[in-house]
């Protein structure tokens, strides 16, 4: 088997054993389908586009990451994560900051996933409109999904309290837009370099 079904393989059990973990007895079934939705969805993609496009260890182990969060936030509702509590009581805050924690992930790992096709399909030469045309994508995704929340908080009404985790903040949409935005921004700035060496490495 090629190294590169091997590393898709890997992530897959991973994922699998975390699916198995979250959804063995979630806090709200419904809401847990909602949350891990979109690793249902990535793990088939990333399976048919293995022979045309396979990311670097860079963006699969984000990718891996990201999914975790998704699970570990689909088994307790954002706003119950035990770990966010923690952080709650460390920092006293007055909310569970989990859910920004997510959002954050939601514009840092789409961010190199994006920036990587964007740079070997050679869409975008400048590296400058590179940079912009990542974060402008990763803000429309974050817009997206708020979408999708009001559409849920419409069909479902108070039974979508816990996919929304807005925990009583009338700001709540705005913030995790700009948590995804600010995530976005830090992949771009800490990680670009090393994300380069690794996609010249893939593409010798």
């Amino acid at each position: 088997m090629p190294s590169t079904d091997r590393r898709l393989w890997s992530l897959g059990a991973v994922w699998g054993l975390g699916l198995v973990g979250s959804g063995w007895a979630p806090f709200d079934r419904a809401t847990w389908w909602m949350e891990i939705a979109p690793v249902l969805i990535t793990f088939p993609i990333l399976i048919a586009l293995r022979r045309r496009f396979i990311f670097t260890d860079l963006a699969l182990l984000l990718i891996a990451l990201h999914g975790l969060v998704l699970m570990l936030g689909g088994a307790y509702t954002y706003a119950r994560v035990p770990i966010g509590f923690t952080v709650q009581d460390m920092l006293h805050l007055t909310r569970n900051p989990y859910d920004r924690f997510g959002h954050l992930m939601q514009g840092f790992v789409p961010a190199i996933a994006l920036r990587e096709v964007l740079v070997r399909t050679g869409s975008i030469a400048s590296r400058r409109l590179l940079t912009i045309k990542v974060l402008a994508y990763c803000l429309s995704v974050s817009a997206l999904y708020e979408l999708i929340e009001f559409g849920a908080a419409v069909a479902l009404g108070q039974g979508a309290d816990a996919f929304l985790g807005t925990q009583g903040d009338p700001w709540d949409t705005q913030w995790d837009m700009l948590m995804c935005l600010i995530g976005a921004g830090l992949a771009l700035t800490l990680l670009s370099r090393v994300h380069d060496r690794q996609i010249a490495r893939l593409t010798r």
